[in-house]
C-alpha cells in the first residue's frame, strides 16, 4: 500500500500574479509579491537578498543547524529498521512491527512504513547501482547511516507513488535531523538527480553498466532485479535442473521482490475453513491450492479471533501443501500411529500436522534443538488437543534415528537452510547470506535426512522440506544420503501434492517437486518423499 494523501504530497498554490503585484514584480509560488530591488534597499541605501527583505527584518530564532523541516513518523521508523538491520544483524519483520505499536503508527502511515522498510531492502543492490553513478563516488564512501537515508529516498522517487518534491524534501529533513545538516545537502544533491529519470531508464543504464557487452544475462539480472550475483545464479541452476526454462530467471527474480500477501492456515478439525474466511470480515479467500488456506487482502491477521486462540495461523500455502502431501504419502503396511517433526521451530507444521494427527488418531512428537524455539512450537500446538501430542521436546535431530531406532511412522525434516525460496517474504535475507553457508548446511541436512530414515520404521515415509530451491540444499542433499543406503526407494511426490492441489497444479517431470513463486505463487519449497522400504 501507497501512501498518497496530503501529508506526503505537500501544497502546490497557484504561480500567477496576486491582484496587487505589479508586472516587473513577479508573484511567489504563494501569492506574495516579490520585491524589487528598490523595496530590498535599507535606511542606507544598501540592498538586502530578497529573503532577508521578504522576512520584514525578523530572523529565526533557531540556530542555523535547526533550521531544517522535520520528517513524518512514518520514514523514522523505516529508516530506523534499516539501521537495525545493518547495525545489530536484526530481522526486518521482527523490529518494525513492535516499534510502530510502540511509536503509535497504525493504519495508512503503518502501510507506508512497511512498504518503505522492506520495499527498500528488497531492492537495495538496484538502488546502490542508481546511487553510485548520482553520487559519483563508491558506496564505502558514503556513510552507512546516510547510504540507507539515499535508499529509502531512491524508493519513494523510483518505487513507491510518492511525488518527487515530498520525497525529497521529507528525507532531507530525515538526513538533517539524523545525520546533520551536511549530509541533508548531500542527500538533497543526489535524490534530485536520482528523480530526474524514470525507473526504465535507471533499469537500463545499470543493466548496460554491468552487462556491457550484452551477453551475461545472470549479471544484468542480479543488479536490476536487486539479487547478489551468486544468488541470481544459483536461481537459474535451479530453474534448468528443474526442467523449467532459464528464460523464467527475470520471472522468478521480479516474484522475489513482490510482497506476498499474508496466508492463514485453518488448521483441520479445530476451525472450518469457511468460518476462517468469515471470520476476516471480508477480507480473506480461499487459497489457490489447499482446503486450508485463506489468503488476506489487507488487515492484521492477529485480530481474528482463530489465529488469537491457535486454531487458525499464518502460513504459506507452499508450506502448508508440503505437509499435507506429507500426511497424504502412502505407506507401505502396517500402523500410522506415531509421527515426527523433527525441526519442529518454530512450529507452523507442527501445529498443522498435530491438527492432521488429531483427526486420524495418531500422535505427533515435535522436536527441536533449540529451547527457546521449543516454546514457540508450544505454543503453536496449544490448540491442539493433547490426544494427538504425544511430546514437545529439546533434542539434536541429528541423533533422533540412532536413539530411535524404526520408531516413527511418518517423518517431517524441515531441513534448516538458506531460506532462499522465502527471499519476498525475508527482505534482507538475501544480504547476509553468502555461498559458503552452503557447507555448513549441507553437513547439516545430511545428517539430519540420514537420522529421519533411521526413525522411520520399514514402509513408513519421509518428507525432506527446504525453503530453498538451491540445487546444493534439495537434489544433492538427497543423492548424497541415498547413495548410502539400499533401504529406500524414492516415491513420487506430485501424485501426493495432486491428491492435495488437484491435477491442475503445474509441475514438473520429477518424483520429487520444486514450487515457485512466479509460477505458483508461493515460497519456493522443495519436497522430496522418500519411504524405508519394508
Amino acid at each position: 500500500m501507497h501512501r498518497r494523501d496530503s501529508s506526503r504530497r505537500g501544497s502546490r498554490s497557484s504561480a500567477g500574479r496576486s491582484d496587487n503585484a505589479r508586472p516587473d514584480s513577479p508573484a511567489r509560488p504563494d501569492g506574495t509579491r516579490r520585491p524589487d530591488s528598490a523595496d530590498r534597499r535599507d535606511a542606507r541605501g544598501h540592498e538586502r537578498g530578497s529573503a532577508r527583505s521578504a522576512s520584514a527584518g525578523h530572523r529565526t530564532a533557531a540556530a542555523p543547524t535547526d533550521r531544517r523541516r522535520g520528517t513524518d513518523l512514518a520514514r523514522s521508523a523505516a529508516f530506523d529498521v534499516l539501521r537495525d538491520v545493518e547495525d545489530s544483524d536484526s530481522y526486518a519483520n521482527l523490529v518494525l512491527p513492535p516499534m510502530l505499536r510502540d511509536r503509535g503508527i497504525s493504519g495508512r502511515d503503518a502501510a507506508f512504513a512497511t512498504e518503505l522498510a522492506y520495499g527498500t531492502l528488497r531492492l537495495r543492490g538496484r538502488y546502490d547501482a542508481i546511487i553510485e553513478i548520482c553520487a559519483a563516488r563508491k558506496l564505502d564512501k558514503i556513510e552507512a547511516a546516510v547510504l540507507d537515508l539515499l535508499r529509502i529516498g531512491a524508493h519513494q522517487l523510483l518505487g513507491m507513488r510518492v511525488p518527487a518534491h515530498a520525497a525529497v524534501s521529507e528525507t532531507v529533513g530525515l538526513a538533517r535531523e539524523r545525520t546533520g545538516v551536511g549530509s541533508g545537502q548531500f542527500v538533497n544533491a543526489v535524490l534530485r538527480a536520482v528523480g530526474r529519470e524514470s525507473l526504465d531508464t535507471w533499469l537500463e543504464k545499470i543493466g548496460e553498466a554491468a552487462d556491457p557487452a550484452g551477453d551475461d544475462a545472470v549479471a544484468r539480472l542480479a543488479v536490476t532485479e536487486s539479487h547478489p550475483v551468486w544468488i541470481t545464479r544459483a536461481f537459474r541452476e535451479a530453474l534448468v535442473g528443474n526442467g523449467l526454462d532459464s528464460s523464467e530467471l527475470g520471472d522468478v527474480l521480479r516474484a522475489n521482490n513482490v510482497a506476498p500477501q499474508v496466508t492463514l492456515v485453518a488448521r483441520p478439525g479445530l476451525v472450518d475453513l469457511a468460518d476462517l474466511v468469515d471470520q476476516t470480515r471480508g477480507a480473506g479467500t480461499t487459497g489457490r491450492w489447499t482446503s486450508t488456506a485463506v489468503v488476506l487482502s489487507g488487515g492484521d491477521p492477529g485480530m481474528v479471533p482463530a489465529v488469537r486462540d491457535g486454531r487458525a495461523g499464518v502460513q504459506d500455502e507452499g508450506s502448508q501443501l508440503v505437509t499435507l502431501a506429507l500426511a497424504a504419502a502412502p505407506l507401505d503396511g502396517g500402523r500410522d500411529e506415531r509421527w515426527l517433526d523433527l525441526c519442529a521451530g518454530p512450529g507452523g507444521k507442527a501445529a498443522l500436522l498435530g491438527a492432521l494427527a488429531y483427526e486420524r488418531g495418531a500422535r505427533l512428537v515435535a522436536n527441536e534443538v533449540l529451547p527457546h524455539r521449543v516454546r514457540l512450537v508450544a505454543n503453536a500446538l496449544s490448540a491442539v488437543p493433547l490426544d494427538a501430542i504425544e511430546d514437545v521436546r529439546a533434542g539434536d535431530g541429528r541423533v533422533v534415528g540412532q536413539d530411535e531406532p524404526g520408531a516413527y511412522d511418518r517423518v517431517l525434516v524441515d531441513a534448516p537452510c538458506t531460506g532462499l525460496g522465502a527471499l519476498r517474504r525475508r527482505p534482507e535475507a538475501r544480504w547476509r547470506r553468502t555461498p559458503s553457508d552452503l557447507a555448513q548446511l549441507g553437513t547439516l541436512q545430511r545428517e539430519l535426512l540420514t537420522s529421519a530414515l533411521d526413525a522411520v520404521r520399514p514402509g513408513g515415509v519421509v518428507a525432506y522440506v527446504t525453503c530453498s530451491p538451491h540445487l546444493a540444499e534439495t537434489q544433492l542433499v538427497v543423492k548424497d544420503v541415498l547413495r548410502k543406503r539400499d533401504d529406500v526407494e524414492v516415491l513420487d511426490a506430485r501424485e501426493s501434492v495432486r491428491a492435495v492441489a488437484g491435477d491442475d497444479i503445474p509441475l514438473g517431470d520429477r518424483h520429487d517437486v520444486q514450487l515457485w513463486p512466479h509460477v505458483h505463487g508461493t515460497d519456493a519449497m522443495h519436497l522430496t518423499l522418500l519411504r524405508r522400504k519394508a
